[in-house]
């Protein structure tokens, strides 16, 4: 520890604004490495130890910080043993994220850690009542876990105490008035100290860009796009910054995870943070075009209907990588700087952007951008931002004070807006800024706007979005129309191809040159297939699966016919041993790739050799789980039943002669074909797939 620490003035200034809410971030610095701990976990203990700026005092608060890491957080790796602690001594203090479920066939809940390796331990109602988010995406906290000696008792430990990692008290009165002591631009540098970077280090434009990167923590229901090359910490905000951002990282969105579940009748995501981000968007899965639609219901105005009407604050944050060079995109009239999302991320999904903020002028990450000087606390900042999205509504004032052009239109003027109110909480909690600082502002906001206007231009086929010259008069009444640095002069995003075509309709070789390859061009609404031309496409099919046969799954027998079901009904009397349940759990895992599918209905058999405690817990556990993607399984018994059969409600049946069990036993369960059936040998057995008239 150096003990000959130099203070500058903005070290001094907020050591006196804000004592006792600063801490040194090269503390953070030299914590962090070798833990998967987020900065505001890690400053939270920082806080409790080492918000001073005395040398003693900083040095004895690490040695607490690193002791109380050494005894309370648990390696992954070290489950067993911190297991076998509490065994031992009756209970212990740990350090990790908590996350709580409901069982429904136990009626009751139980509480996982990350790093604990149970995931059945007992917790009071309490816990999960007084932080519901410990049910949505968990929380990082300080829990007691004690043994329970009952060895009558499902369970081997319970939650004693449980403390989240945040402020217990916030006074956002008090932040308000110690800011202003700072000047703006002093301001900006301290926000920036406060997450972790040093702003002697960046442009002034680099800064605001930072300062962008915070508005979905601060303005409700804003919606966000940063687009960039890989290693310019676009996620790091929404995973580390604040307990009151979830990050999803890949993988597929459904609308029972984001924003409804009706078959638990519980809300998504969406209504537990403030913050939902999705890392990697491109890589986003959305199967179904319900969820689609219900993201553009929410993105306009915070509210969407599953059955019920839902209304919530959370705003959506959507950063990617750009794998091209930005020059060659913005000079092409192929591509645009929306390449990277989704196909089904279409125009009207895009035209709900307020911000997309240009990532490819994002420093990479680096040691050199650190700070090492005092900044305020990580939780203390995440908890003024908090407060603002919930209770502060700055619309009003940004509306009375801004003028905008005429090119500016009802989704412009709507982005700009939020973009300016978000800017505003940030610099300006509690104060009003200059003429000058607000022109700056909203210069920021209408680019910010314009990229994503510019980029919808481009892929429009007619002149919907062709007013891409947004302006605002400024504090001297003059219109000033704002530009996009990467776009000036790209006579392919300002003027895309059709307009350029119209203008110079004599040039036929220019026209050819620069006209879209036909795979870009947008299709007529007689070239795009509808659900019922893709199903019209489907044929009745009767074949048979010989013995030995490979090649066959349930994805490639019902996957093709499942599009556009609800509901299925499955009849097979042989689901009683574990193989034969585990080739049932594959089915459903097709159908729940479907998306579309809210119920399944099984009816099965049984005989008196049935371990019907063992065959009751399986279903019930497969139950459980599909409920997590918003599907319900019924299931009835009939000792009676024979035939094998599966209708789906768009009015496909698929009949396969043994039913689901038509695979051999694979010759070792370390073999190929142990665990992909589509390797496995088939027993031979017919498949008749026919139509009848779709139930109504």
């Amino acid at each position: 520890m150096q003990s000959d620490y130099v203070m500058d003035a903005l070290d001094t200034k907020l050591n006196d604004a804000f004592d006792g809410k600063v801490v040194r971030k090269d503390l953070l610095h030299r914590i962090k490495k070798g833990t998967n701990i987020p900065t505001f976990v890690l400053e939270f203990l920082l806080a409790r130890y080492c918000a001073s700026n005395e040398p003693a005092e900083i040095q004895a608060g690490m040695e607490a910080v690193l002791s109380t890491l050494q005894e309370n957080y648990v390696r992954p790796d070290e489950a067993n043993a911190a297991q076998s602690r509490v065994a031992r001594t009756g209970k212990h203090k740990f350090i990790d994220k908590v996350h709580v479920r409901y069982v429904e066939k136990e009626k009751r809940h139980w509480a996982a850690m990350e790093n604990f390796a149970s995931q059945r331990i007992a917790i009071g109602e309490k816990f999960y009542r007084d932080n519901d988010r410990l049910l949505e995406g968990g929380i990082w906290a300080e829990v007691v876990i004690a043994h329970n000696d009952i060895d009558a008792d499902a369970y081997a430990f319970y939650v004693e105490d449980l403390r989240p990692v945040q402020l217990s008290r916030f006074d956002f009165a008090s932040y308000g008035e110690a800011k202003k002591a700072f000047t703006r631009d002093e301001w900006i540098d301290a926000v920036l100290r406060s997450v972790g970077l040093e702003p002697s280090k960046l442009s002034h434009r680099v800064k605001l860009h930072f300062i962008a990167r915070l508005a979905p923590l601060v303005e409700p229901n804003f919606n966000f796009i940063e687009l960039g090359p890989r290693g310019t910490g676009k996620s790091y905000f929404f995973s580390e910054f604040s307990p009151y951002s979830t990050l999803i990282s890949g993988g597929q969105a459904t609308k029972s995870v984001l924003f409804y579940n009706n078959a638990r009748h519980k809300i998504g995501l969406v209504g537990f943070w403030d913050t939902v981000a999705f890392d990697e968007v491109g890589g986003i899965k959305i199967k179904d075009p319900d969820t689609i639609q219900i993201m553009k219901d929410f993105m306009a105005n915070g509210r969407f209907s599953r059955g019920v009407e839902v209304i919530a604050d959370a705003s959506l944050a959507f950063v990617g990588n750009i794998d091209m060079s930005i020059e060659q995109i913005v000079k092409s009239t192929e591509y645009d700087l929306f390449q990277p999302l989704p196909e089904q991320f279409d125009l009207a999904v895009m035209d709900r952007f307020a911000c997309y903020l240009p990532g490819w002028e994002m420093p990479k990450n680096s040691s050199a951008f650190l700070t090492g000087r005092f900044g305020l606390i990580t939780d203390y900042l995440a908890e003024a931002f908090h407060y603002q999205l919930k209770h502060s509504n700055r619309y009003e004032e940004v509306s009375k004070r801004v003028k905008l052009g005429s090119a500016v239109e009802g989704r412009d003027e709507k982005g700009i807006k939020k973009t300016l109110c978000a800017l505003l909480k940030i610099l300006h909690p509690t104060d009003s800024p200059t003429d000058e600082e607000f022109d700056e502002y909203v210069a920021y906001a209408v680019e910010c706007r314009r990229r994503v206007k510019e980029q919808m231009n481009k892929r429009k086929p007619d002149d919907e979005f062709a007013k891409i010259e947004l302006s605002f008069v400024d504090r001297n009444g003059k219109e000033v129309v704002v530009h996009c640095p990467e776009s000036i002069g790209a006579s392919a995003t300002l003027e895309p191809a059709r307009r350029r075509a119209r203008k110079n309709a004599d040039a036929v070789t220019d026209q050819k040159e620069v006209a879209p390859k036909p795979e870009r061009s947008p299709a007529t609404p007689s070239e795009i297939p509808t659900r019922s031309q893709e199903e019209e496409s489907l044929s009745e099919r009767h074949y048979t699966i010989a013995y030995g046969d490979t090649g066959h799954s349930y994805d490639t027998i019902f996957g093709p016919y499942l599009p556009g079901a609800k509901s299925v009904v499955v009849e097979d009397p042989y689901l009683r041993m574990p193989h034969q349940i585990a080739n049932f759990v594959r089915f459903c895992e097709t159908v729940v790739k479907a998306d579309t599918v809210r119920s399944i209905t099984l009816t099965t058999s049984y005989d008196e050799q049935t371990d019907m405690a063992g065959l009751q817990a399986k279903l019930e556990e497969l139950k459980q789980s599909l409920l997590e993607y918003d599907v319900a399984l019924k299931i009835s018994l009939n000792e009676k039943m024979h035939d094998r059969e599966v209708k789906l409600d768009n009015g496909w049946t698929i009949k396969i002669g043994r039913g689901l069990d038509f695979y051999q036993k694979p010759e070792g369960w370390y073999a190929i074909g142990a665990t992909d059936v589509s390797l496995r040998r088939c027993l031979e057995t017919k498949v008749d797939v026919f139509r009848a008239s779709p139930s109504q």
